[in-house]
């Protein structure tokens, strides 16, 4: 891999050609977002995406098996299983881990996803009310929905260390890519863009270690950290280059790092 690229030029050129061949149906097969590709309904598209993005660490193989598992804890219908499922049917949840995630934290998401889904018919609002109209990143639908789960009767302590949030300097990384696979629409095959009220000038790009990585050996980044801040530089950075869809490019730079593609 090649030294700093100095010239912004340069940067974009190198970027804009990633992403064109990253962001495509071939990338799905390896990568957790095949999960809620395996739906058409968008509630059980939504379910599985936050399921898939929860449990995005680790070896990508890891995360997509479990979360096979549990879709077939779902009976292969998410969105139903949230809303109708009985006490025996929960017991099935018994014994689930990935990680540090285990069944009392997937027992304490779906009572949540079953408020959420009571209320609203889609998961965008709990995300999107947080939102005011000034608002020029998601950092407030972020924090929203942590606080929305903190205050709800499905809350466990344990568990919110699986909901990350910027108000504690997070840099939020597996909720920003759910939220860029619902919301970016760019008619590619791989983000869903089922989301309007969210605009993909506002997401912040996910902070993956290969993110981080590939962003500061090509001079986007001054220092490898992961946290808030860096992701909102890396964002603004990255809005120079395309300001109306930025988190575009995490296609780019997390396929260069997982790639190790010459650039």
């Amino acid at each position: 891999m090649s030294l700093v690229i100095k010239s912004k030029k340069t940067i974009k050129g190198t970027l804009d050609h990633f992403y064109e061949a990253y962001n495509q149906v071939g990338f799905i097969d390896n990568d957790p977002v095949q999960i809620p590709h395996l739906f058409s309904k968008q509630q059980d598209i939504e379910i599985m995406g936050f399921f898939a993005a929860v449990l995005a660490w680790g070896q990508r193989i890891t995360i997509i098996n479990n979360c096979k598992k549990l879709i077939e804890i779902m009976d292969g219908e998410p969105h139903d299983f949230i809303l109708n499922h009985s006490d025996s049917d929960l017991k099935r949840c018994e014994k689930f881990v990935h990680r540090t995630f285990n069944d009392t934290d997937l027992l304490s998401m779906i009572a949540f996803l079953k408020i959420i889904y009571n209320q609203y018919n889609t998961m965008e609002p709990a995300f999107a009310n947080h939102l005011g109209a000034k608002d020029k990143t998601v950092e407030n639908a972020l924090n929203g929905f942590r606080n929305l789960y903190e205050n709800s009767e499905a809350f466990i302590k344990r568990t919110t260390k699986h909901i990350a949030h910027p108000a504690a300097g997070s840099a939020c990384k597996r909720i920003n890519m759910f939220l860029r696979w619902m919301v970016r629409s760019d008619n590619k095959g791989v983000d869903f863009g089922l989301w309007k009220k969210i605009k993909p000038s506002q997401l912040i790009c996910p902070l993956d270690l290969h993110v981080i990585r590939v962003a500061t050996e090509i001079g986007l980044l001054s220092k490898p950290k992961s946290d808030w801040k860096t992701a909102v530089l890396l964002t603004n950075k990255l809005k120079t280059f395309d300001a109306i869809d930025p988190v575009k490019y995490d296609f780019a730079l997390f396929g260069m790092g997982v790639n190790k593609a010459d650039f």
